[in-house]
């Protein structure tokens, strides 16, 4: 992702505000910025727009306003900057847990925005990578878990040993084109209807 090509949603409800970061945000190099005014509806605009970074300010964020956002941004799955002018703990580890990807307290300024917006996207993209990587090895675990109840359930009923219930594993994969763990869920799920 070349930052400089990043289209870049700018949501504030302030236009001098939001000018601001436009302009900081354009001097930085970024061509493709939209700014909104109204955060309602904000979740359409968004689907309809699909911006690569959102940019929110908030000048003085009220608790059902910033629940609002909090919920928004869990589900966009893109990095979010958020501006505000005043804050507590609750708000910020809320903001973190919702997926936010850099709080900012009472430092909207042009000559930061570009470093902001940076530092989210590389924030972003390494908790994404995490997010990846822990989904992998949970799939792992869980196929592993399956290929280890499959030979149990071939070394009960054929008699068979650990290395020869997995050779047999191995080879029906081999003969169907199919992974390891799909066919030790084939015998798993068929060992539960005859058991």
């Amino acid at each position: 992702m070349v930052l400089s090509e990043l289209t870049i949603l700018v949501i504030d409800e302030n236009v001098i505000r939001a000018s601001i970061i436009e302009e900081g945000l354009r001097e930085a190099g970024h061509g493709k910025v939209m700014v909104i005014h109204e955060v309602n509806g904000v979740a359409r605009v968004i689907e309809a727009l699909k911006p690569d970074v959102i940019v929110i300010d908030i000048e003085n964020p009220n608790r059902d306003m910033m629940e609002h956002l909090f919920q928004l941004t869990r589900t966009v799955g893109r990095p979010i900057a958020m501006f505000v002018d005043r804050s507590d703990t609750a708000q910020i580890e809320a903001a973190m847990e919702a997926g936010v990807s850099a709080y900012v307290v009472d430092g909207l300024k042009k000559e930061r925005v570009k470093s902001i917006l940076d530092m989210a996207v590389s924030r972003f993209n390494a908790f994404s990578r995490l997010q990846r990587e822990l989904a992998e090895a949970k799939s792992a675990l869980e196929e592993r878990k399956i290929v280890e109840r499959a030979k149990g359930i071939l070394m009960k009923m054929r008699g068979l040993s650990e290395e020869d219930a997995f050779a047999l594993l191995r080879q029906t994969a081999m003969n169907e084109k199919k992974k390891i763990s799909e066919i030790a869920q084939s015998v798993v799920t068929a060992a539960g209807l005859l058991m």
